[in-house]
């Protein structure tokens, strides 16, 4: 089951790096809320997704690169680097640590992320 959860978190990412927004909310639980600490509070999975729809226009490329991933029954906590080229051809990249919860029934109730935002640089 462990590593099961651990492939579900990654299957959320990858589906967010192709913009299959159906595909990773499939994957959440119903309630499934979002807590990112930019200040903000929490968040419903609809208005996270939302949120990303809103940013995604100007994002040329993006790629989830996962460090390293530690479970248990009921969580995955992973850090990761976010690799983001935009259309005008800034590079960025957010390392992050990010918390999964799961319910029984292996959806995702619960994620967490604490991220540090790399300044964008111009390819050249």
């Amino acid at each position: 089951m462990s590593q099961n959860l651990k492939d579900k978190a990654v299957t959320y990412l990858r589906a967010l790096e192709k913009r299959d927004w159906e595909a990773a909310r499939a994957l959440c639980a119903e309630t499934a809320a979002v807590w990112h600490n930019d200040g903000k509070g929490e968040e419903t999975i609809e208005k996270n997704i939302e949120g990303m729809k809103g940013q995604i226009g100007s994002i040329k490329s993006m790629r989830y690169d996962i460090i390293r991933q530690l479970s248990q029954p009921g969580e995955v906590l992973q850090q990761h680097v976010v690799h983001v080229a935009t259309k005008n051809g800034m590079r960025g990249e957010v390392h992050a640590a990010v918390y999964f919860g799961f319910d029984d029934a292996g959806l995702i109730t619960r994620i967490e992320e604490y991220a540090n935002f790399v300044p964008a640089r111009q390819d050249g």
